[in-house]
């Protein structure tokens, strides 16, 4: 069979958020560490390489027996759902990310937000010499939404409901880590909600419709 689930949600930023932009080009006495944002709206944006790196690492420390080398070396229920690379073994992902732009950002200017972003201001100081090292790094305000959006390739329906769990899981266990960078130092934390299934192309029985949508009432 052949048959296209999209998967829909809310991923809301509970404490300040940084996922990396690139400081190449940025002018003496701007922000050390800017966060991505979309080109076209200049909004903050979660790549969708980011969302799926992190579930993939935390789900690897779940299931797999022995720690892998590389992502090509999960366990089976991962590859089979996230895809391999490894030669002779090439399995193509089931799962597909999209980018996410934050979408509420009317709401938060009327809450009396004038930015979209906050800057942090950091210190490390070199225990050796007690020499400080000031840094400032931008993040996504708490309160933030981005609109999540997956598309599952649905190629079996017993497999689908096993998958649905992994990504039950997955949700779960980023709830309890954290998006982004510096995750230890109380950045990062989000909420995902209102999780949403709906069959986009092809036909699924509505058992295991049901099933699924069951199973990510739960995240």
């Amino acid at each position: 069979m052949f048959a296209k689930v999209e998967i829909t949600g809310i991923i809301e930023v509970v404490t300040g958020m940084h996922i990396g932009g690139s400081s190449a080009f940025s002018a003496i006495g701007a922000v050390d560490s800017p966060v991505i944002k979309d080109v076209r709206t200049d909004l903050p944006m979660i790549p969708g390489s980011s969302l799926k790196g992190k579930m993939r690492t935390l789900l690897a420390k779940r299931y797999n027996k022995v720690i892998a080398a590389n992502p090509d070396d999960d366990d089976k229920m991962l590859t089979d759902l996230f895809g391999c690379a490894k030669k002779n073994h090439i399995k193509t992902s089931r799962i597909l990310f999209s980018d996410m732009v934050m979408s509420n950002w009317d709401e938060l200017k009327q809450q009396g937000l004038n930015s979209k972003t906050e800057i942090k201001f950091e210190n490390s100081i070199k225990r050796t010499t007690a020499v400080a090292n000031p840094r400032q790094i931008e993040r996504v305000v708490r309160g933030s939404e981005f609109p999540m959006s997956l598309i599952y390739e649905v190629e079996d329906e017993d497999a689908m409901k096993k998958d649905f769990e992994i990504l039950r899981e997955g949700f779960r266990l980023l709830e309890y880590d954290y998006l982004g960078g510096n995750g230890s130092r109380g950045y990062g934390k989000v909420k995902i909600r209102d999780v949403q299934i709906d069959v986009v192309i092809g036909d699924i029985s509505d058992d295991t419709v049901e099933v699924c949508q069951q199973i990510m009432n739960e995240v």
